[in-house]
């Protein structure tokens, strides 16, 4: 293994496994809330009315729970298979719903 290679996972979690669109979708929100950040950054800098910066705030927050939600809607998904299959259990599936709810296990 070179040291640009991620060690092999040893856990048996999912992995996020979108088709393209999906994919795209997801990381095309990403990109806005990056640029939205730094739009924040700006506003700090430049002290701008606490109203506009706490507006901003909302918008990303919001953003980022619902990319949140678009992951693990994929993850339930392919939970719903393994569910049925045996593969998975419940408490793995409540675990993904607290951490998108920004819950700690």
């Amino acid at each position: 293994m070179t040291r640009d290679e991620a060690p092999p996972q040893e856990d048996a979690a999912p992995r996020l496994n979108l088709d393209a669109p999906e994919k795209r979708r997801i990381l095309n929100r990403l990109k806005r809330l990056e640029g939205q950040v730094r739009g924040l950054q700006r506003m700090i800098e430049e002290e701008r009315a606490c109203h506009e910066i706490l507006t901003l705030l909302a918008g990303v927050r919001s953003a980022l729970d619902a990319t949140g939600d678009a992951v693990l809607a994929g993850y339930l998904e392919r939970c719903q298979a393994d569910l049925r299959e045996g593969r998975a259990d419940v408490e793995e599936v409540m675990q993904a719903v607290r951490l998108a709810r920004g819950r700690t296990p």
